[in-house]
């Protein structure tokens, strides 16, 4: 069991002091174009690769907080990343690393930083999944040697589309949820899209849209699905106390958490039975009691949205909603620009960037630094990321510090 006193020690210890992302919409144009022209000639190179976007991304979030290269000791790369080639490129010389997704790398650094063995880290990924026509789904689906779809090959679920579109229809027919219901996930998130300049979907998205989009696997529609396209993001990470001399303000990293559902797993119980919710309870408890606060002092949500119902689980399961009713808690526009729990604010994956949880992180220091600009959630002061992917389930809460 987690040690919450020990926890607690961690809590407002670290902060957020740099965030950089790459250009998204510009560069989703640039590989709709490469992929036209590769079509014509298969040996061309795309000229941009992963560690292109990752190097283009830490620039900016040093630039961001006004350190130097030379400044950072220590170092998390995504696991689109190798370790030694990232420092390599970069010209990190750290005293600690590690490889982790989003949700862990922030996690592991804040925990790095308050054990004393770095003081300064730098968070970097970088994804060229578009131009390098990486596939998600299908016999040669990335990654699927160590995924649980790889046991459903023979019957065709190969893709965690699939089993999304599985929990949603189990989700749907208990709670009588329509698909106008699930429409509504899409359609706030675009909002929030149309309000951000670098955002890849900006096109309006009615619920009439959406119900008139096609199927990928029924009940969920291509509007249901996160994009796939190519970037990056870097975020760099120190103490409290010298984040107060950083350039910009912090953001305090003040509660985190995390819980895996294993038990039957590759049967999928854990999805179609409990959606989750087992985890969600466990690591939202460990997220709040750290924090000292619950989901009723929460001013903004990012979730992790690879597909639209994440959202729906993650809202019921920590707690902002009842079992069963995540539909009609966003029926009036709760989740939407304006709204008294604005979730994924940027466009989150669905329609800004499909960057695996790493843009939330960007997203939720632009609004509580208020720099969000048409999106900024008003007097801001805490926000919270939750992650679900196949049934591991992280948070981390954030709060706005000051210098």
């Amino acid at each position: 069991m987690p040690n919450l006193d020990r926890l607690k020690r961690l809590s407002d210890e670290v902060a957020i002091v740099g965030i950089g992302d790459t250009d998204y919409a510009t560069d989703y144009v640039r590989s709709k174009e490469f992929a036209q022209r590769k079509r014509a000639d298969p040996t061309i190179a795309p000229g941009h690769d992963a560690y292109t976007f990752a190097t283009r991304a830490l620039k900016r979030a040093l630039d961001d907080c006004g350190l130097d290269v030379s400044d950072i000791d220590g170092l998390v790369v995504g696991p689109t990343l190798s370790i030694e080639r990232t420092g390599e490129v970069l010209g990190i010389e750290s005293s600690w690393s590690s490889q982790a997704d989003a949700v862990n790398a922030i996690v592991e650094a804040a925990s790095a930083i308050h054990a004393g063995l770095a003081e300064c880290v730098a968070l970097v990924y970088g994804n060229d999944q578009r131009s390098n026509e990486k596939q998600y789904g299908g016999p040669t689906a990335e990654g699927a040697r160590f995924r649980a779809y790889v046991n459903y090959a023979p019957w065709g679920m190969t893709s965690q589309g699939g089993f999304y579109a599985m929990m949603t229809q189990r989700y749907m027919a208990l709670h009588n949820v329509s698909e106008a219901d699930l429409a509504r996930i899409s359609v706030a998130q675009r909002k929030f899209a149309q309000l951000n300049d670098n955002a890849i979907m900006r096109q309006p998205l009615a619920v009439a849209d959406y119900l008139s989009a096609r199927y990928i696997c029924e009940p969920l529609r291509l509007p249901d699905y996160c994009l796939v396209n190519d970037g990056g993001v870097a975020l760099i990470l120190t103490t409290a106390e010298r984040a107060k001399r950083m350039r910009q303000s912090p953001v305090l990293i003040t509660g985190i958490s995390r819980s895996d559902m294993n038990r039957d797993a590759t049967s999928l119980r854990p999805r179609l039975i409990d959606f989750y919710h087992t985890a969600h309870r466990s690591a939202a408890q460990q997220a709040y009691e750290m924090a000292g606060f619950g989901p009723s002092d929460i001013g903004m949500l990012q979730v992790y949205d690879s597909f639209s119902p994440h959202v729906l689980f993650a809202l019921e399961g920590f707690g902002f909603c009842p079992i069963g009713e995540g539909a009609r808690f966003i029926a009036n526009g709760k989740i939407e620009p304006g709204g008294s729990l604005p979730v994924n604010t940027s466009g989150g994956h669905l329609s800004e960037s499909y960057m695996q949880g790493w843009n939330h992180q960007v997203e939720s220091v632009r609004q509580l630094r208020g720099h969000a600009g048409k999106r900024q959630v008003e007097n801001l002061r805490r926000a919270q990321y939750i992650s679900d992917v196949a049934g591991k389930v992280a948070s981390v809460i954030y709060t706005r510090g000051s210098k």
